[in-house]
This record gives structure tokens, sequence and C-alpha cells, in this order.
């Protein structure tokens, strides 16, 4: 089945949100390490001067294998749910030059917010590489008393050495719905998970970014499309994201069980799971209401059982059942699309040390 496929989205740029304007003074260049090789005078990655290599056919056979990978991977995941009947199919995407153009175009209004953000947290970061303790260990420096009870010995904690990487790892879900091309919900979309990509790579957070989308056809009842994955990073990745248009029905429930069952599985301390959506669960033949609703309630209680934070960003009309969903205190209500990159970097920053 041809996996590719080619979109182009007009972009708008982003406004500087009331809580990041004026604060661009409070770091100087000097005492941070924002200004490296990758970064220009205007804030724009230095990559994006000059397109990458074209892949190699082995670069290409590593593609297929992933995705490969990829797909055995998400239907295990799966394979004891409600969903464990429907048909999936999970595509790497790639890209074109309008793709690239269009990356670029929205990149030069983005990367200056997304930089003062950064700024603000790398010294936490740099914070972290020294004080922060990997919990639940068999031997280690400090005793925890509350691992007692759980009795499987591991009561120690223990400082993470300055190799290691953060303790974030961060997962962006992206509905891929076809209500998403009304009120420029699609640029706000695309905006949004450039800024988040591009805020990751300068903190070198590990970043998961999915789109989900179902119903495409009998054959392929849950489609889901991988554009970054940190167990494959790409510098082409940047590019894929390009790729996120309205596409059809949404069986939200299914898409948030691949990602948080992912999240679950790794090292990181803090896992946070985005899930970027205008509209409630809806797909064939049953998937919805009560039911479907039910289905994420439950998928979000069993992944917080595992330690996974989930944050719902709300940016259509159904805000309100979104809501009732995740619960009040999981739930980010986007009235103006344009805040929506600066917000969701602001708040991925608020969790590094957490």
């Amino acid at each position: 089945m041809k996996q590719d496929e080619q979109h182009e989205e007009e972009g708008i740029l982003l406004k500087k949100s009331a809580e990041s304007e004026g604060s661009s003074t409070d770091y100087s260049d000097e005492s941070t390490h924002m200004e490296s090789t990758d970064s220009g005078e205007d804030g724009s990655p230095r990559y994006h001067t000059s397109n990458p290599e074209p892949m190699s056919e082995e670069e290409r056979q590593r593609e297929r294998d992933f995705r490969k990978k990829l797909n055995r991977t998400s239907r295990e995941l799966v394979s004891d749910s409600i969903h464990q009947g429907v048909k999936l199919i999970v595509h790497r995407p790639d890209y074109d030059s309008n793709n690239q153009e269009e990356y670029f175009r929205l990149c030069q209004g983005l990367m200056p917010v997304v930089r003062e953000i950064a700024r603000k947290t790398l010294p936490l970061l740099e914070h972290e590489d020294v004080a922060e303790f990997a919990r639940n260990q068999y031997y280690g420096s400090k005793f925890q008393a509350d691992g007692v009870a759980y009795r499987d010995f591991r009561y120690f904690a223990k400082k993470r050495p300055p190799t290691e990487s953060p303790a974030l790892v961060v997962g962006l879900r992206v509905d891929e719905s076809a209500s998403m091309a009304a009120f420029g919900r699609l640029d706000a979309a695309k905006r949004a998970v450039i800024a988040v990509y591009e805020f990751c790579q300068i903190c070198n957070i590990p970043i998961l970014i999915y789109g989900d989308t179902a119903d495409a056809s009998r054959l392929e009842q849950m489609s889901v499309f991988a554009y970054a994955d940190y167990d494959k990073p790409d510098i082409r990745d940047r590019f894929r994201l390009m790729g996120i248009r309205a596409r059809s029905n949404n069986r939200d429930g299914m898409a948030l069980r691949i990602m948080a069952e992912r999240l679950a599985a790794s090292p990181q301390q803090t896992k946070l799971l985005i899930s970027l959506s205008d509209g409630q669960p809806k797909a064939m033949d049953d998937y919805t209401g009560p039911y479907a609703i039910q289905d994420m309630r439950q998928t979000i209680a069993q992944y917080e059982r595992k330690e996974v934070r989930f944050l719902a960003a709300a940016i259509g009309q159904d805000k309100d059942v979104i809501s009732q969903i995740y619960g009040s205190e999981r739930f980010l209500d986007i009235t103006n699309l344009n805040e929506l990159p600066a917000k969701l970097v602001q708040i991925i920053s608020r969790y590094v040390g957490s």
C-alpha cells in the first residue's frame, strides 16, 4: 500500500503570547548554550540553509524495516484491548520539496519564541544532570522509605550520571480527523508540532510525534502516521511533520494506548503525553458516544498507573466533552489558535525536573 502522501498547507506566523512577551532579556546569550552551531542569528536552525542529503538505498531500507517494526509493535500493543480486531497500518511518511518550503516558512516565525522559552529551560536541565535521582534502584546513595511498601527490594535512589538523557520524554498525538480542516485548526496544529519538535531538539528531550485517523478504508480502519520517533531520530523528521492533514474519523482511545504504552516503557522518570484534538472520538462501526468515552477514560486511568501524564489541548467545538473525558486537571482550552505553539512549549518546559 502506498504510504507516502504529499500535502501543502498555508501557514500563519506565531505571535508571542502575553506570558512570553518582554521576557527575552532575562537571559543573555553568554549565560546559556543556546547560541551553538545549530542556530542562526534570526533564531532559525542553521541546517535550514541547506537541504539534507537524499536518502541512500541503505537508509531507505532501514526506513522500511523501521516501519515494519512499528506496525508489528503497535498491533501487539492493542492486541488485548477492545481495538484488537481493528485493522491497523502505521505509516512512516516521506516528504517533498513543498513540505520543506512550508517548514522553512513556518519555522522562521516560530523559532524566536521557541528559543526564548528554551533559554529558560536549559539551566534547569543542567541542574537536573547534577541533582536528579533515579528512583527504584536495588542500590544507591539515597534510601526511599516509600519504596519499602512495594516489597521488590528497590529501596534506593542514585544520582543520574551527566551523560544520561533528561528525565522527561514527550509524546504529542495529533488528531487528523476531517474536522481539523476547519477554522485554521490544521495550520495551528502544524505550527504547534514544529514548536514542540524544535524545542525538544534544542533541549535534547526524546520526542514522539504521531498523527492518526480512522476509517480510511475497510482494510485500513486505523491509520497512524509516525512523523518523529525517538527510537529512530532523523533530521528529515521536521519535514515529515508537514504531512499532517485532515483525513477521516478518529479512534482516540486506540491512538492514546499505542503512544502511552511506548512512553510507559521508556526509561525517563517523567512521561508526558499531549493529545491535540478538535473533537470527541467517533469511528465506525460503533466507536462513539459513551462507549468511546469510557474506553478513553479507562485508557487514561490505566496508563496513569504506569506514571504517564496526560494533557488534552482542545482546539475545536467539542471542548466541553474533551474536558469531561480528560478531567479539568488534564485539560487545556485553546481559544486563540495563535497562542497554541507557545503554550504547548511553555507547558513542556514546566515538566522539566518535575
